[in-house]
């Protein structure tokens, strides 16, 4: 299966914590005004790449000489959860190797639970990621300070608390990447 891509960044660290390489997917059906990224609305844009092909360019970029260069994947957008059926098959290889998942969405985490009640792909695609960076970007509340985000409105989501406990909890910070695998700091 193919996944519409807009671009590829390695070894970003805007995009979540640690060392990242950020995917960018095509298609976004929010258009926010002032978006980063008002290229990857088009979902007819960008380029198609079969899953397979970008598990092994994550292979790629996360191994050297047998160790790893990247702390994890960042799915970013155009919005992420508009292509949910092909990455549900992506996030569970990505997982396996080790590596944690940071996804943004335009959606808020109440609207993806919601979703994610007649769509398991969404569920999937949850229960995989570490972080969800939620909500859409709004001009109004632009605030440069913020750490992975561009708006006060939207917050970074420690997703296995907030499925356990059915709401959002926000991720507090205070983790370091220790032997692949984040803990307490």
């Amino acid at each position: 299966m193919n996944l519409r891509l807009a671009g590829l960044q390695s070894d970003s660290i805007v995009d979540g914590p640690g060392i990242r390489l950020a995917i960018y997917l095509q298609g976004c059906p929010h258009h926010c005004p002032g978006c980063h990224n008002p290229e990857t609305h088009d979902p007819a844009g960008g380029w198609p790449v079969a899953s397979g092909e970008l598990l092994e360019i994550i292979d790629r970029h996360s191994r050297e000489n047998g160790s790893f260069t990247i702390d994890g994947v960042t799915l970013s957008g155009g919005e992420p959860f508009e292509q949910a059926p092909v990455l549900a098959l992506l996030v569970g290889e990505i997982t396996k190797r080790g590596l944690n998942l940071v996804v943004y969405s335009g959606y808020t985490f109440e609207q993806l639970l919601q979703r994610s009640n007649y769509d398991r792909n969404t569920l999937y695609l949850l229960e995989a990621s570490w972080l969800l960076i939620d909500g859409p970007f709004v001009r109004e509340e632009k605030d440069l300070s913020l750490s992975y985000r561009g708006s006060r409105n939207q917050r970074l989501i420690d997703l296995s608390r907030s499925l356990a406990a059915g709401e959002a909890l926000e991720w507090v910070g205070g983790y370091e990447f220790s032997d692949q695998s984040w803990i307490a700091g």
